[in-house]
């Protein structure tokens, strides 16, 4: 059985083994997103529902998702979340960026879980391995879903699985970003590229540390994966 018929039998089972009837998903025009809809798409046919949200984006995502939903024929919602941002901003006090850019990933949680919750869906995360990994998402945000169907596969994984998948090429050689400023892209927030990215980790993984090259890069990577272990373990809960 093919790697996409294996995670799109997986997702299946496990949206019915909650008494759910499909799926819902944020769609970005990003190469992680893309699959996710496209094995959602085999997994339930038209018991999907992929929502675009922008949120004061900068990015010419609405070209990508097009592209996309046009060959796949997946059934969208376009959801502006402009007016809702500017007003809770408007009664925030001054923060610092990232404080910001983390609302609108919230915002789009938000959103999902309000259609999931009206058709009996579950909300299908499109986080691969490479970030989950190193707490490269937000909290309660793009993190706050049912179901990670990505989340044993690296970037260059996920590549694969979009070939396999027929994924149109635009989306696949585009840039990751998340779009939330103007000009931000991912392997430029996180300082490192996605090549050199799953390399490490998975030395990492493997407990070969000494075969990394690049001793900055995994300095920089076991740093990131420390700091962020809060977003990967359950809540910490005192106990009497």
């Amino acid at each position: 059985m093919k790697l996409t018929d294996k995670i799109s039998k997986w997702i299946k089972e496990k949206v019915y083994e909650a008494g759910a009837k499909g799926a819902v998903f944020g769609l970005s025009g990003g190469i992680d997103s893309a699959c996710v809809a496209v094995l959602c798409k085999k997994a339930f046919g038209d018991s999907i529902l992929g929502i675009t949200m922008p949120c004061e984006s900068y990015c010419d995502d609405e070209k990508y998702v097009k592209l996309l939903v046009n060959k796949f024929k997946i059934k969208t919602e376009d959801v502006c979340l402009d007016n809702v941002y500017k007003e809770f901003a408007g009664i925030l006090p001054a923060g610092n960026d990232l404080s910001w850019a983390n609302i609108k990933p919230r915002l789009r949680m938000i959103t999902l879980y309000y259609y999931a919750n009206n058709l009996n869906y579950l909300v299908i995360g499109t986080g691969n391995k490479s970030e989950l990994c190193v707490g490269y998402f937000t909290k309660y945000g793009d993190g706050g879903v049912d179901l990670l169907p990505l989340a044993d596969l690296y970037k260059a994984e996920v590549r694969e699985l979009a070939g396999e998948l027929t994924i149109p090429n635009e989306i696949i050689e585009r840039p990751p970003t998340a779009g939330l400023w103007h000009g931000q892209t991912d392997e430029e927030e996180l300082g490192i590229t996605y090549e050199e990215l799953d390399t490490t980790l998975d030395l990492i993984d493997k407990r070969q540390e000494d075969k990394v090259g690049n001793k900055k890069n995994l300095n920089k990577v076991k740093k990131m994966i420390n700091r962020s272990e809060h977003k990967r373990v359950p809540i910490a809960v005192f106990k009497k």
